[in-house]
């Protein structure tokens, strides 16, 4: 069954640009894991907010992906440019309702 998944970074102001580049070389990856039908990203600037919406095939294919970018240190790699962990949220899209 097909999910959506919201991902919010907050980010340190310093760290913001930085992080932005990070994400624009690695969504590419993320786009063509299998199971990633679409993600897109959404910054918002006052707050250094980076808010991303994924629609993957199933939810065990967004956690291949995590556990496939934990293996490779993604997480060691941004933790300088977060305030906190990132808020994962996944939601099972119903065309029903």
């Amino acid at each position: 069954m097909s999910v959506m998944v919201t991902v919010e970074f907050n980010l340190k102001p310093e760290a913001a640009e930085g992080f932005l580049d990070a994400m624009k070389a690695s969504l590419p990856d993320t786009r063509g894991f299998k199971g990633c039908q679409d993600v897109k990203s959404y910054y918002e600037s006052e707050t250094h907010s980076l808010f991303l919406v994924e629609l993957w095939d199933s939810a065990d294919d967004q956690q291949a992906y995590l556990k496939w970018r934990a293996e490779g240190g993604m997480m060691e790699a941004i933790g300088g440019a977060i305030t906190g962990p990132p808020v994962f949220r996944t939601f099972e899209i119903r065309e029903d309702i």
